[in-house]
């Protein structure tokens, strides 16, 4: 279900990126995906200290599968201002064999527990990011209690819905799980972790499939260039605060209760 899969070439411009970020405006947080760019651990790490030393005011959010982190990385990570970045990491089940079917790699998940560990022994703030589909739904209230009691250390947990995009585009009917008809699974698994004091969020969730009480969790996370709103949303009173739609989400296979909130 990868919205940005690997490409065939890849071109290293870690110097173009730092020119970037160092323009970056005043404050801002800059966002770092893939590909997964710790297969380049020693140009990121390089290139994070560097930023980071330059520029006191910026901060970075970084997406990686948590698969590439061994202990010999310590000196650079701890080098690191952990402070001002955020590692959002994919756990998508409670069960070994649902994770590594999702991923495509056996024994992902053994691998990616043991580099949670090792981010928290360096002080790393975790996003943990779980993506909603029909394979591990049902089991989202488990890894709610797996979560609260393997990994108590993150500073949020993030369920997202899918995007019909990449990956998967290509696999959308056997994915795409309605929130909007079936959201109990997710708002239990929310109650659990936020009842034992971990955070969770609810990440490109439209405001019009959330039950009322929960739309404080989901803030609108799609970017504005993906972002879309449909003709329900005319009249809708929280449209100016809502994420609204993947730009392309179809109509034909999508959720079956939208309705503006008036």
């Amino acid at each position: 279900m990868c919205s940005q899969p690997p490409k065939e070439h890849h071109v290293d411009m870690f110097p173009y990126f730092e020119a970037a970020a160092l323009l970056a405006p005043e404050s801002a947080t800059i966002g770092i995906s893939g590909g997964e760019p710790t297969l380049f651990k020693a140009q990121l790490f390089a290139f994070l200290k560097s930023v980071l030393d330059k520029r006191p005011d910026l901060s970075f959010h970084i997406l990686t599968n948590g698969q590439h982190f061994e202990e010999g990385d310590r000196p650079a990570t701890a080098g690191l201002d952990q402070t001002r970045i955020v590692w959002g990491v994919p756990l998508y089940s409670h069960d070994p064999a649902i994770h590594d079917q999702v991923v495509g790699k056996p024994g992902a998940q053994k691998r990616l527990l043991e580099n949670l560990a090792f981010l928290c022994r360096v002080g790393a703030a975790i996003e943990l990011r779980t993506v909603l589909m029909q394979p591990n739904a049902p089991g989202l209230p488990q890894l709610a209690r797996f979560i609260t009691v393997m990994l108590p250390f993150i500073r949020t947990w993030a369920v997202m819905q899918t995007e019909n995009i990449g990956y998967g585009r290509m696999n959308w009917k056997a994915l795409f799980y309605d929130s909007s008809e079936g959201f109990e699974v997710v708002g239990r698994a929310v109650d659990f972790v936020r009842s034992r004091g971990v955070d969770a969020r609810l990440y490109n969730f439209p405001l019009c499939t959330v039950p009322e009480a929960y739309r404080h969790l989901a803030p609108a996370t799609i970017s504005d260039w993906k972002r879309a709103y449909r003709a329900e949303c005319e009249g809708c009173s929280l449209k100016a605060e809502c994420g609204g739609f993947f730009e392309w989400h179809p109509r034909e296979h999508g959720y079956s209760k939208l309705g503006a909130v008036q």
